[in-house]
């Protein structure tokens, strides 16, 4: 199937050709066609699936179609994360170059100045992330009373980061007819809750099970002690010298221990974390697409916002301890139908982080020993030794209460 399949319209399908685009990914193939028919969908799919075109190719054309300009704000795109909202404008932006769609991107961390002047001269697609859309509301810049499209984009992620009751705060202030599309990784009970209160009869689209991770990524684990951790991430920088490299640490002062440990051996690294400005998370990520740098070290506020075609692999320094986590961690290599390469890191102390894994992704991660630094055998994770078949236990002819004790015998 190629796109033209799907009832897209010139300038679109121009725009697609541009970026190289050929043939749908199975969640465009199912959503588009529902998006365009006006219908409320429930999206069920992974990191890396193609998704943020899935919505954004068809909202353009019901914009683009519409026989009547209405001023205001006509679609809201809510997403939890800074650097997805940029990822979202920018693909609309590349989408939509042929069809004079106004849009724009709002988000916390940086002077809300530019922001306001491009509201105020007006956008038909917002992107925003829950604060800072709640914050100008407040303040009178933003009205959502012609809004005709809603977007929920990782609704699990805006749980995981504690902006569900922002997300509630927005919706009440949404007009009731409206069509709204629904996306989430996997469903805990709340974000169901949440979908049968936002969507009317929704059409349900479900690619690649939640729990897995895609097939073009190769994974491997690595047993390491945890003071070997960096000497194993260099001896693994030096094999494969020429490929760019994501890194993800659990934490943000560990993300910065690993780039003064980069620079420490000249290797080009920056980090990507809560604790930068707005501006120094975007440099490090322009930096690292264009090659500037070879390693970006990302917490996991970064799992689901860093989209790059061509990245060649992942490292997880420290597993994580959310095991749905570790699948959009790996979820950033392998993308756009390329191969990938995700190593793992595991230490003694997070055996219980690789078995919640390695139970969620249904398969054992092969485990590489072949490296300098292997891990003790006794600090090895060990199989639990088989069961042993059920026997009655013998008393040795004394009888027993219900309790377990020795019954008192009639005299």
């Amino acid at each position: 199937m190629d796109f033209k399949q799907l009832g897209l319209i010139e300038p679109i399908l121009k725009a697609l050709s541009n970026q190289g685009y050929t043939a749908p990914t199975p969640i465009q193939q199912q959503a588009i066609p529902l998006v365009l028919q006006q219908r409320d969908l429930l999206g069920c799919a992974q990191t890396g699936t193609g998704k943020t075109a899935a919505f954004a190719i068809p909202i353009l054309q019901l914009l683009y179609q519409q026989k009547q300009h209405v001023p205001g704000i006509k679609v809201l795109i809510l997403t939890p994360t800074r650097e997805l909202a940029i990822q979202i404008n920018e693909s609309f932006e590349a989408y939509g170059q042929f069809t004079n769609i106004s849009h724009t991107v709002i988000f916390g961390g940086v002077s809300q100045l530019h922001q306001t002047v491009a509201l105020k001269k007006g956008v038909d697609v917002l992107i925003a992330t829950p604060g800072r859309l709640l914050d100008l509301i407040s303040q009178g810049f933003i009205s959502l009373k012609h809004l005709q499209i809603f977007v929920l984009d990782e609704a699990d992620r805006m749980l995981d980061m504690g902006f569900i009751h922002d997300v509630k705060k927005v919706i009440v202030r949404l007009p009731e007819k409206r069509q709204t599309l629904f996306f989430s990784a996997t469903m805990p009970e709340e974000i169901q809750k949440l979908a049968n209160v936002l969507l009317t009869n929704p059409a349900k689209v479900e690619v690649t099970p939640v729990s897995s991770t895609v097939d073009t990524i190769d994974q491997h684990l690595f047993y390491v002690a945890k003071p070997d951790k960096n000497k194993l991430l260099l001896h693994l920088l030096r094999q494969q010298p020429g490929n760019n490299v994501l890194v993800f640490t659990r934490t943000k002062h560990g993300a910065d221990k690993v780039v003064k440990l980069l620079h420490k051996e000249n290797v080009t690294a920056a980090a990507i974390h809560g604790n930068k400005s707005q501006n120094a998370r975007q440099n490090a990520l322009n930096n690292f697409k264009n090659g500037s740098i070879r390693v970006l070290v990302a917490t996991d506020i970064a799992a689901r916002g860093i989209d790059i075609d061509e990245l060649g692999h992942v490292i997880n320094f420290e597993l994580p301890e959310v095991p749905e986590t570790y699948v959009h961690r790996i979820g950033r290599t392998g993308r756009a139908g390329n191969s990938g390469v995700a190593y793992s890191f595991c230490d003694a102390d997070e055996k219980t982080e690789l078995r919640d894994i390695q139970k969620l992704i249904g398969k054992t991660i092969p485990v590489i020993s072949e490296h300098p630094f292997p891990l003790a055998p006794d600090a090895l994770p060990q199989p639990k030794p088989a069961a042993k078949p059920h026997q009655r236990p013998h008393h040795h002819g004394k009888r027993f209460n219900r309790s377990g004790k020795p019954a008192k015998r009639n005299a």
